[in-house]
């Protein structure tokens, strides 16, 4: 099932999309930006990757799809955890050239709707890396999420330490959050 948002489309990962996932694992702005540990990546770790991914009810991993651009980004729900209605979320945007066009908002604000409306969630977790402001202002600013912590000093990049941001959104505040979208329009 596809799950449809304003201007795009999360949609499940196709093995015609590792060329795309491959450049994207190993591109050193988009990994300086995320807050994990990264390594070269092969064609055949990647591989490997896709043909280990069964849907278990526990992870599902969507591409993010426009119709004019197609596929652009990745984002996920995973360690779903079903007897206490919560799961953690990531997201890429992986074309630099679409970045900051709304496309990382309406990515986000889907996955809300389909994990708070769809699955019956009560609430999603993030970490981002303290320097990736752009991915931090998408979330707070844009997304109606909050800041719940910080640890320091957790992921080390071009010879610093940064600290890991905690991020999270319960099922009411994504509820004010539809509520005050929708008093703007």
């Amino acid at each position: 099932m596809n799950v449809v948002g304003d201007n795009i489309v999360l949609r499940a990962v196709e093995r015609a999309d590792l060329p795309l996932l491959h450049g994207w694992a190993n591109d050193p702005e988009i990994q300086y930006n995320l807050g994990r540990w990264h390594f070269p990546l092969s064609e055949a770790d990647l591989e490997g990757w896709f043909e280990g991914f069964r849907y278990d009810g526990t992870d599902q991993r969507f591409m993010i799809d426009t119709s004019d651009h197609g596929a652009i980004g990745m984002t996920n729900l995973v360690d779903i955890n079903w007897k206490d209605r919560n799961a953690f979320t990531g997201l890429l945007i992986g074309t630099p050239a679409l970045r900051r066009k709304g496309y990382g908002k309406d990515a986000v604000t889907t996955m809300m709707r389909y994990a708070f409306e769809e699955l019956g969630l009560e609430r999603l977790d993030t970490t981002i890396i303290a320097h990736n402001k752009a991915s931090l202002d998408l979330y707070l600013e844009k997304c109606g999420w909050i800041e719940e912590g910080r640890k320091g000093r957790v992921f080390f990049r071009r010879n610093e330490f940064h600290d890991n941001v905690i991020l999270g959104v319960t099922r009411d505040r994504y509820r004010e959050f539809v509520e005050a979208s929708e008093a703007i329009r």
